[in-house]
């Protein structure tokens, strides 16, 4: 598996991680629909939180959490779209984003709650 990879994988784990010691239930892992792909999908009373976790290793070309596109949002709108359709959910939905920085030996996670919102 390439570096860059390797690096989303353990990023991935250390929010699931987070979001687990925080009261989550972790509903779907990498989720797919169409193009899309859904890193997080956990669940917390009646909240389905539709997570994007995005991991870097320096801050040289900004925040990680500022590498979410509209593409991407686009993308994870309509996939959630489908999921909860399919699944008959009666949730609020809400889309955020986990940003982690993994520089050497040390770790920053940021939890955006309601990152953006769709209208």
């Amino acid at each position: 598996m390439a570096q860059h990879n390797l690096l989303g994988q353990k990023g991935e784990d250390l929010a699931a991680e987070y979001l687990l010691k925080n009261g989550y239930k972790i509903i779907e892992r990498n989720w797919r629909f169409r193009k899309a792909e859904v890193d997080l999908i956990a669940q917390k009373e009646n909240i389905l939180a539709v997570i994007e976790v995005k991991t870097r290793t320096s801050l040289d070309f900004g925040n990680p959490q500022d590498f979410v596109n509209p593409k991407k949002i686009k993308l994870m709108v309509s996939a959630i779209n489908e999921y909860v359709i399919s699944k008959n959910l009666d949730v609020s939905v809400r889309f955020d984003i986990i940003g982690i920085l993994q520089n050497g030996n040390e770790t920053k996670l940021e939890h955006l709650e309601d990152a953006f919102y769709i209208f």
